[in-house]
């Protein structure tokens, strides 16, 4: 089933799969922005208006963190203390690159995959800011954030090949960049990343992190590069076995078994760390090990053993899912020897994060479509989304998209809103629908980042309707309406979140005047105008328009598993720092999300 052409297909089903992992590490990540997304408005579409450093890489080592809700997000003290500590080591000594003939170095410099035609920063998206204060930044940032755009723009950031900042080493550089796509559930963008550094150029922290990378990304045979080296290094039992799996994966099954057994033997490992290493060995051709997987007893998820599992096709128990963080199961998403089917819950999860498109999302039904037994069929999202996509006539499209968002048991309806996003777009705008169905198809696109779309409903939504809050701060131009009574109108619940979200977004997009601004602050309790360490740093980098590190600074202020927790004021700061680095049509998507979301 194939409900649009132009949808391209980006997750690999285990047929596809050629030997036991895919070989993607060289190619580029999948653009999550829509085509054209961030270009200028035409002028006739719309009226105006955890986290742990990755130093030990033990099978049996510590648990993949999770991320719990929290109600600072962020420590204004941290980013104080961080620069304190800066100024005052300026004499900390940088490891020297490592001295190779040039025709066999790449260069450290500019590591990265997204050109700016991608979607990726300039060279100087982080300026001259000192990379021993963004490196820290980076590692204690508790991700996956909040925001799903914030978690695209700060991955854009990450992949951007920019200057490597003053302070760090190149190699280091990458690692604590890929580290944090890891952690914000971007598993196959990280093993990409350290892919585009030689062997030989490797540190300590970069050895590390690759190996989290490989486990994350459920691909082993990215080790075997640097396998021995590691070993040669370090202490963990990781990389012996690592050694054995790449010897199985080259044919040399009797040096992969002495090398297991040797593990074994010194009880660096064991149990179904162990196994699941002889797993990887005895599925190598021409190897006469098999190995079954039990999971009785095993109480914890470890990136090893999701790793090792999800490469060789081993179902892991869902309930080892809620040991680990949400990251987890974007990596699980990604997983290719994972029946398609087994993923899909996955999926939705890591389109939350955004790790997934919308259209990779509906390609992912469509795959489990694919597979389902005809029987297996009525009722299920793939109906409904072929239904939301080919039905006959607007209203029964736009009933199956409802089916779809108040479906029960389900974890994130936000989810839903992406699934349905280009359905959404296609349907013709008018009065004539529930303001609910309004709400949540200007809801839907916006989640894709589909405003020029969403705009055509301008004249279809009323005043202090969700719909009509989304379109204020999502559209490219301001809509008419918009003054203190209308922000108003908001105002529903205990703590008036929404209304506090419009406020906040409204007058970082400079579509408010000044005195209302001012009052609806006081009347809300949002402080916009009061500074700490953390909106004093975010300026001076948007002033100096360092676009990566706006991006980071972002992610920073959103530490947290909910919109919930987010302070409004947060983002007041974020909406007007990301307007003065270029980002204005991010930071609408931003705001609208918020207002989806609370």
């Amino acid at each position: 089933m194939r409900w649009r052409s132009n949808f391209p297909v980006l997750l690999l089903t285990a047929a596809s799969v050629v030997a036991l992992w895919p070989a993607l590490a060289q190619r580029s990540p999948e653009s999550i922005l829509p085509p054209g997304f961030g270009n200028p408005e035409p002028a006739n579409t719309a009226s105006p208006k955890q986290n742990e450093q990755p130093g030990r890489t033990d099978p049996s080592g510590p648990p993949i963190a999770s991320t719990p809700p929290s109600a600072g997000g962020l420590s204004s003290e941290i980013i104080a203390g961080l620069e304190e500590d800066i100024s005052n080591n300026q004499d900390v000594a940088v490891s020297a690159p490592v001295d190779l003939p040039p025709q066999a170095r790449r260069s450290l410099e500019r590591v990265g995959l997204l050109a700016p035609e991608d979607g990726g920063f300039a060279v100087d998206g982080f300026g001259a800011t000192d990379g021993r204060f963004l490196s820290t930044l980076m590692r204690r940032m508790n991700a996956p954030v909040a925001s799903r755009w914030a978690s695209i723009l700060l991955r854009r950031a990450l992949l951007s090949p920019s200057r490597v900042p003053p302070g760090v080493e190149g190699a280091d550089w990458v690692a604590e960049r890929a580290w944090l796509l890891i952690r914000m559930g971007e598993a196959d963008a990280a093993r990409s990343l350290v892919a585009r550094v030689d062997s030989e150029n490797f540190t300590p922290r970069l050895y590390a992190v690759a190996m989290q990378a490989a486990l994350a990304a459920a691909d082993p045979s990215s080790l075997c590069s640097v396998a021995n080296a590691a070993a040669d290094t370090s202490n963990e039992p990781s990389w012996p076995l690592s050694q054995a799996m790449c010897a199985g994966l080259s044919g040399e099954s009797g040096t992969a078994s002495a090398l297991v057994d040797r593990v074994r033997d010194s009880d660096a490992a064991r149990g179904i760390d162990v196994l699941l290493a002889e797993k990887v060995v005895g599925a190598a051709v021409n190897s006469r090990r098999s190995v079954g997987i039990q999971w009785k007893g095993v109480n914890q998820l470890t990136a090893w053993r999701f790793g090792l599992a999800s490469a060789t096709g081993v179902i892991i128990p869902s309930k080892l899912f809620d040991t680990v963080g949400p990251q987890v199961q974007a990596w699980q998403a990604r997983a290719p020897l994972v029946a398609v089917a087994v993923r899909a819950p996955y999926a939705e999860r890591a389109a939350v994060l955004g790790v997934l498109s919308s259209s990779a999302l509906v390609d992912f039904y469509s795959m489990v479509w694919d597979g389902a037994d005809p029987s297996e069929r009525s009722g299920s999202v793939g109906e409904l989304l072929r239904t939301a996509y080919t039905g006959s006539g607007d209203y029964a499209r736009v009933a199956a998209m409802r089916s779809l968002w108040n479906a029960e048991g389900f974890g994130d309806p936000y989810a839903r809103r992406i699934l349905t996003a280009r359905a959404a777009a296609d349907i013709g705008p008018t009065k004539d629908y529930p303001v609910e169905d309004l709400d949540g198809l200007i809801a839907s696109m916006l989640s894709a980042g589909l405003d020029l779309q969403a705009a055509r409903w301008n004249n279809a939504v009323s005043t202090s309707s969700v719909g009509w809050a989304l379109l204020a701060v999502g559209n490219a131009r301001a809509i008419e309406g918009i003054d203190a009574s209308s922000v108003r109108s908001m105002s529903a619940g205990e703590d008036n979140r929404r209304a506090k979200f419009l406020l906040a977004a409204l007058a970082g997009l400079g579509r408010l005047s000044a005195d209302d601004a001012t009052n609806l602050a006081e009347r809300f309790d949002v402080p916009l105008s009061r500074g700490d360490s953390w909106t004093r740093a975010l300026d001076r980098a948007a002033a100096s328009g360092e676009a990566g590190t706006v991006a980071l600074l972002v992610a920073t202020g959103m530490q947290t598993g909910d919109w919930k927790y987010v302070p409004p004021a947060h983002l007041y700061h974020i909406v007007v720092a990301m307007r003065r680095v270029g980002l204005e049509p991010e930071a609408r998507m931003m705001a609208a999300e918020a207002i989806a979301r609370s």
